[in-house]
């Protein structure tokens, strides 16, 4: 296998693990960061069940 093909599938293979938030690496960073965005997406919610909730609430 050519070097560029070992490359490839170590990258392929990787997961986000905690540290990538303390390496600099484009590969670790970009990990991080899209971990950091669907984590923050996920315990938000969304604005349409805001609303919902809202709209029934009886007062």
């Amino acid at each position: 296998m050519t070097k560029k093909n070992e490359n490839q599938s170590e990258i392929a293979g990787r997961h986000y693990q905690t540290e990538d938030f303390e390496k600099k690496d484009q590969i670790s960073s970009g990990f991080a960061e899209t971990h950091e965005q669907v984590s923050d997406h996920f315990f938000e919610g969304t604005v349409d069940q805001l609303i919902n909730n809202q709209e029934n609430k009886t007062e």
